[in-house]
């Protein structure tokens, strides 16, 4: 079981995100964070692996980059957090399955006031 959060805005449909460790984060850093539209964070990640690059001596700069990547994984959803946060979402539910798709069954169960919001009105059916 994972657990998601979800994070709601008037005008926007709701986005969940998955507790825990990003995979996609440490093994691509920057460029994660950028395919996400958290932009200060991918900003300060960059700027740090070029510091760590020009300014730590050989065998530190890669010790540097790794504890960089693994900083990266280990606080990749809450950064977005913080950047959906700045973006005007709020956080609202905390949900508990098995996927993505469970958690927003899940979601819009509860809040049966978003479906006409976001979805066609077919679908809300």
């Amino acid at each position: 079981m994972k657990f998601w959060t979800a994070h709601l805005r008037d005008d926007r449909e709701p986005v969940l995100l998955r507790e825990g460790f990003s995979c996609g984060a440490l093994f691509f850093g920057p460029l994660w964070f950028a395919a996400h539209r958290a932009w200060i964070p991918a900003a300060l990640l960059t700027a740090a692996h070029i510091g760590a690059q020009l300014f730590a001596p050989e065998p530190i700069d890669l010790v540097l980059t790794v504890g960089l990547a693994v900083l990266a994984g280990l606080s990749g959803h809450d950064l977005r957090r913080w950047t959906l946060e700045q973006r005007g979402y709020l956080l609202t539910n905390v949900l508990a399955a098995r996927s993505e798709t469970e958690a927003m069954g899940r979601l819009l169960t509860g809040r049966p006031d978003l479906l006409g919001r976001f979805m066609p009105a077919r679908t809300a059916r």
